[in-house]
């Protein structure tokens, strides 16, 4: 019985070479530098959007309030009043809170809601969200939100 020998080739090893991950990620570069403002835009339209709700949502527990104490809450008392009774005896009585399930959120940008007992176009009180930029006025995303005060 003869043996044949085969010729002991290299075996080629599997995997990725340098190149070819190089390649790989310049291609996954061009397309998140396609893609990525795109679903930016798309966060950003989504906070304006989230804070629209919100806006509505704290105007639905204010007038909730004011129908079982006669008045919205002061610019002093705010939106906690929504959580927590106020400190005049004879609102406290009244007040059938809380009125949130789980506390006044903060807008989409971290930022507290302005509010004021006071009213905005045809809506009893100012209520807004001052957008991405967290100031006054504002264009774009960076807009305020809400029920603006009387310029």
């Amino acid at each position: 019985m003869i043996h044949h020998r085969r010729a002991s080739r290299p075996r080629r090893q599997a995997g990725f070479t340098l190149l070819e991950m190089i390649v790989v990620l310049v291609i996954i570069g061009l397309i998140m530098g396609l893609v990525g403002p795109r679903l930016f835009a798309q966060a950003d339209k989504a906070k304006v959007q989230t804070a629209q709700t919100q806006i509505k949502m704290l105007r639905g527990a204010l007038q909730t309030m004011r129908m079982d104490v006669s008045r919205f809450p002061s610019e002093q008392e705010g939106l906690a009043t929504l959580m927590r009774a106020p400190a005049d005896e004879r609102v406290a009585r009244a007040w059938a809170g809380p009125y949130l399930d789980e506390g006044v959120p903060l807008d989409p940008w971290n930022n507290p809601y302005q509010y004021a007992p006071i009213a905005s176009g045809d809506q009893a009180i100012t209520l807004y969200s001052f957008g991405a930029d967290g100031k006054p006025g504002g264009e774009g995303y960076d807009a305020d939100v809400g029920y603006l005060p009387a310029q």
